[in-house]
């Protein structure tokens, strides 16, 4: 999760797209659009070996544009394919045994955090992030207001980087990167129409570039 451009990143979340060669070409499209910091690959409803497949698709695209590849939730998945690092989808505990196996040879980060104080509880555990929202959690066109909220408290007291979801219109970028947030998440706002990806991650980093605030450097 490196940072070298002054503001807020996208991280990509892949389309629920069954067909493997389809969301391979719809993940690469979207890579070429622009700027993407990450990406985290979800299982859904994937067994382990249709899970496995379908990421070691994706794992090598994403690493040649760039992006960091995480895997959500199967440490096994992860190793196998070389992915950059794990998302944690379970509690505190299975976060802090994710931080203690792989850190800091492998990205950790994870959510679930539901308020301040388990947001505070993840972050003792000294993740790389931590996502605030869902994954599949883009159900409005707008973010969801108090991953907003947990966003602007966690990015004004903490240095630990947070993502929070976005919403369905690639507006919702801004507002998450106006209160500070250094990563914003998006799914739907990308992929709900695959054959313009590329086209929507353009206009999302050219919004950011033009009107979302500069972090602080020192």
């Amino acid at each position: 999760m490196n940072m070298p451009l002054d503001r807020c990143r996208l991280v990509l979340i892949t389309p629920d797209i069954k067909d493997i060669s389809a969301l391979e070409d719809t993940v690469s499209s979207a890579l070429r659009g622009g700027d993407v910091a990450s990406v985290i690959i979800p299982q859904r409803d994937l067994n382990e070996h249709e899970f496995q497949d379908m990421t070691s698709v994706l794992v090598p695209i994403i690493q040649k544009a760039g992006a960091a590849a995480l895997v959500a939730g199967d440490t096994r998945v992860m190793g196998r394919c070389k992915a950059d690092g794990i998302h944690v989808i379970g509690n505190v505990d299975d976060l802090y045994d994710a931080v203690e196996r792989f850190s800091p040879e492998k990205i950790v980060g994870g959510g679930n955090a539901k308020d301040r104080h388990s947001s505070l509880s993840m972050g003792d555990t000294q993740p790389d992030y931590l996502f605030f929202g869902k994954l599949d959690g883009d159900i409005k066109s707008e973010p969801h207001p108090k991953n907003i909220k947990l966003g602007q408290w966690w990015s004004e007291f903490v240095e630990i980087p947070c993502i929070v979801m976005g919403g369905t219109d690639i507006e919702s970028a801004l507002e998450i990167a106006n209160v500070g947030c250094d990563f914003l998440a998006l799914n739907l706002a990308i992929f709900s129409k695959p054959t313009e990806s590329a086209i929507k991650v353009a206009e999302i980093n050219a919004l950011l570039d033009e009107k979302a605030p500069r972090f602080e450097t020192n």
